[in-house]
């Protein structure tokens, strides 16, 4: 599993950041990548990439503001010629459906594949797919705006071969049964149950993806125990206020979240224009001086999520 900001900016690109895009990688999972909002020119940043279109099969849109849908009908059109790519699932609130229907007949575009649109209109569960489920809570903003928690299943534990090594079992078949908790039985009639020889089970992952909002109880709910929190930070945290007036967030209030809800990595994105160079890091330190492990979202940045209990 690993994630890849593609834009990292709010309301309007900059020579630094694009408007609103990430990938989370699931190619190792699903051989699947899953994209949350698409801003203007996402398909652009793709092209720095090594993300491929047609690994794309889940696009979930937080809100229709245009610097988070703008790039849709574009990357869409293109998604078109990466040969036999199968079916596209998008998530969004209502009018989602309509800007892109009209988008592409309007400019006379014909995709190749069938897209299912699912309208967000109520908080729970939207996604469940081979190990994987996707929640969605309403969050507080000036339109409907929603944010995304995505929990994976929890993984059997590792096989315990030094405690079968006195059954005298050939490496081979017969282990990848056992793993499976599979019960096997030895020549000389000897009874194994796989269930008996695995190690505890290691939790999934968590990953939550919090666009834009005022600061709001929902994102606690989302974000609890999450590996990785993916939190908008459009203002300072000395300008709540402001924030608050724009329905917006801060670092700090980023940054409270992940403290007080058991998040491992914070990580700051959709960050305002106004923030460039030095003063984007501000920010980051601001918020560190709450959460300490917080990191400034950049575009093109990516990062890997360890299995539990596999990390360094």
């Amino acid at each position: 599993m690993e994630i890849q900001f593609l834009g990292t900016g709010a309301g309007q690109p900059s020579k630094q950041r694009n408007v609103a895009s990430l990938a989370l990688k699931l190619l190792d999972e699903l051989n699947e990548i899953w994209l949350f909002d698409v801003g203007e020119a996402t398909q652009h940043q793709v092209l720095k990439t090594n993300i491929r279109l047609r690994k794309v099969t889940r696009i979930f849109i937080s809100h229709n503001h245009g610097d988070h849908i703008f790039g849709l009908p574009g990357l869409l059109a293109t998604r078109s010629f990466q040969g036999d790519v199968g079916p596209l699932t998008i998530y969004g609130p209502a009018g989602l459906e309509q800007f892109v229907r009209t988008a592409l007949r309007v400019s006379k575009t014909k995709v190749s594949y069938p897209i299912n649109f699912v309208e967000l209109d109520q908080d729970g569960l939207i996604c469940n797919d081979r190990g994987f489920k996707v929640y969605t809570k309403k969050l507080d903003h000036r339109v409907a705006s929603y944010g995304f928690r995505v929990e994976e299943a929890s993984h059997p534990g590792e096989l315990l071969v030094d405690e079968l090594a006195k059954y005298h079992i050939p490496n081979g078949p017969i282990y990848g049964k056992l793993k499976a908790g599979e019960k096997i039985t030895l020549d000389d009639g000897t009874v194994i149950d796989g269930k008996n020889f695995l190690g505890p089970e290691r939790p999934g992952r968590i990953v939550s993806v919090i666009y834009d909002t005022r600061s709001t109880p929902a994102i606690a709910e989302l974000a609890k125990d999450a590996d990785v929190l993916i939190h908008e930070s459009t203002f300072g945290g000395n300008e709540a206020k402001l924030a608050k007036a724009y329905y917006h967030s801060t670092s700090v209030q980023a940054a409270k979240v992940a403290k007080e809800n058991n998040v491992k990595l914070l990580c700051l994105d959709h960050i305002s224009a106004r923030y460039l160079g030095s003063k984007a890091k501000k920010l980051e330190k601001q918020a560190q001086k709450v959460f300490e492990n917080t990191k400034l979202a950049n575009d093109l940045d990516y990062f890997v999520i360890p299995m539990k209990g596999s990390e360094k």
